[in-house]
């Protein structure tokens, strides 16, 4: 394992030298250093092209230039970083690379987890259902999110996701209720294509998908919900109780009684700890050390009492118990950030517009960290939607394509003839297996993002790794860029690493030596 790596390492490092080289030269001779000086009247024009070049350090042959800029990113090895200065800002790049890198993150965790999470269960139904009409459904729905500009949806979410939506939070009147009962009836035939089933179960399915749908829609416009959004207790409790009933039938099966009771009382803790840590949010002052260490405590009770109830894998249920935990926790979280809605809307800042259309942060907004967080949330909001339903596309195709191979492989027609059931051939046997491919595909598609959503995040205003190597290269800075093909780079190699150890847990035929 730790040759297989070193080899790895030493190979790809020699790579990235020898691009970095290249690339250095090839900028040097593209980018226009005097780009802002051609047009000017100034009459000290020679001392000022004078002066760039010795900020610039032009008058060095650019090889040795080279060598200087990789003698300072080689300081990052004793913990002194020197990527170069940005010339025009005469900013220290590091400082830039902080931010944007930071920024990039927060941009595409929450995006990447929810697209993966969709992609995944959806491609995986539009391959059980397969040349059903959902699975014909799911294709068009994939082909057309994959082919939209990226441009052209931001756009449109700029207009109906934040102008209306904001026009309509300040003005909740509906002019027709037409919208609402296709929007039911879209969910209706939605779960009834997933779910599948006897003629009679779908049209069950169907019903019980509009009345819910059409339910919550009334609720939360006859509650005046949108204006002071909240899940409170109850809402943390039935929410919290449907993912442990999905988290049981996903792992073990509802029929696993000791799995399904142990995850109904993980909710029943997090609901008798709810007033609690409400009145622990109230009293401290809340950081995400703090929140980190709720979040550890949290899991470890939830192992506590999968490993209580045993069964045949007491690890299986404590498994199942920590998700079920994790969901639980993000709800009382999220409550109690949305908790500070009406305080967050009323202020200047937002002026009753919270859904945020440009920028990472609202200026001059003054809070503690749960409005910190919501501001956060809202500008992140439009621009996670964005990278969702791009991303949501190719894994779906991904995972339906996979998903298909392994189910036409003999072990599971032999696990079929065994006797087991749907379930546990889906999720014990095919599931696997279906995510071998992924493996490959999850680790870069993340790392491209850190890289720099460079449409999404130039359209929204996120100052963001790809802004800042668009505007580097507009002003013809050269360090910024060159860090920015690093750690692209570096980045990338580790994507590669990370792709090889998911494909050897996943399949333990796999081996690093092989």
């Amino acid at each position: 394992m730790i040759r297989f790596i070193l080899r790895r390492l030493l190979s790809t490092a020699l790579v990235l030298l020898v691009v970095t080289f290249v690339l250095y030269l090839l900028l040097n001779v593209a980018l226009d250093f005097f780009w802002d000086l051609r047009a000017s009247t100034s009459p000290n024009i020679e001392a000022l092209y004078e002066s760039r070049r010795r900020l610039l350090d032009l008058d060095t042959p650019a090889i040795v230039r080279y060598f200087k800029w990789l003698a300072g990113v080689g300081g990052c090895a004793i913990g002194q970083c020197d990527f170069g200065i940005a010339w025009k800002s005469g900013q220290e790049v590091t400082e830039q690379l902080q931010g944007a890198i930071v920024n990039t993150i927060k941009l595409i965790t929450a995006s990447t987890i929810v697209a993966i999470i969709l992609g995944i269960a959806v491609g995986m139904i539009s391959a059980i259902r397969q040349y059903s009409g959902f699975d014909y459904f799911i294709t068009f729905v994939s082909f057309l999110l994959y082919s939209l500009p990226v441009f052209w949806v931001a756009v449109l979410l700029k207009q109906y996701g934040a102008i209306d939506i904001n026009n309509f939070i300040n003005d909740p009147t509906l002019e027709s209720w037409w919208p609402i009962i296709i929007g039911c009836v879209a969910m209706g035939l939605f779960w009834m294509g997933a779910l599948g089933g006897s003629a009679k179960r779908r049209v069950i399915t169907f019903v019980a998908a509009a009345v819910i749908t059409f339910g919550t829609i009334y609720y939360i416009l006859a509650s005046g919900w949108m204006q002071h959004p909240t899940l409170g207790l109850l809402g943390v409790v039935v929410i919290g109780a449907g993912a442990a009933i999905v988290m049981t039938y996903l792992s073990t099966g509802l029929k696993n009684r000791r799995v399904l009771y142990a995850t109904l009382i993980t909710v029943a803790v997090g609901a008798l700890l709810y007033w609690p840590l409400m009145n622990l949010f109230y009293y401290v002052d809340m950081n995400w050390l703090w929140m980190f260490g709720l979040f550890i405590v949290a899991i470890a009770v939830a192992v506590g009492i999968g490993l209580a109830f045993r069964g045949p894998d007491p690890w299986d249920t404590a498994r199942t118990t920590s998700f079920t935990a994790i969901i639980v926790a993000v709800l009382i979280f999220a409550d109690r950030v949305l908790q500070g809605w009406q305080e967050y809307s009323d202020d200047p800042a937002i002026n009753n517009r919270p859904i945020a259309t440009i920028g990472a942060s609202a200026p001059n907004i003054d809070g503690d960290f749960w409005i910190t967080n919501l501001d956060s949330f809202t500008h992140l909001l439009l621009p996670s939607i964005a990278l969702v339903l791009i991303s949501f596309a190719s894994y779906t195709r991904y995972t339906r394509g996979s998903m298909l191979e392994v189910l036409g492989q003999d072990y599971i027609r032999t696990a079929r003839a065994k006797g087991l059931n749907e379930r546990t051939v889906i999720m014990r046997h095919a599931m696997r297996n279906a995510l071998l491919p992924l493996a490959s595909v999850v680790p870069v598609d993340i790392i491209t993002m850190i890289g720099g959503a460079v449409i999404t995040e130039t359209i929204f205003g996120w100052n963001g790794m790809g802004k800042l190597f668009i505007d580097s290269l507009r002003q013809a800075e050269l360090d910024p860029v060159m860090a920015y093909i690093l750690i692209t780079g570096l980045l990338a190699i580790i994507a590669n690493l990370v792709a090889d150890f998911l494909y050897a847990v996943l399949d333990p035929r796999i081996r690093v030596n092989a």
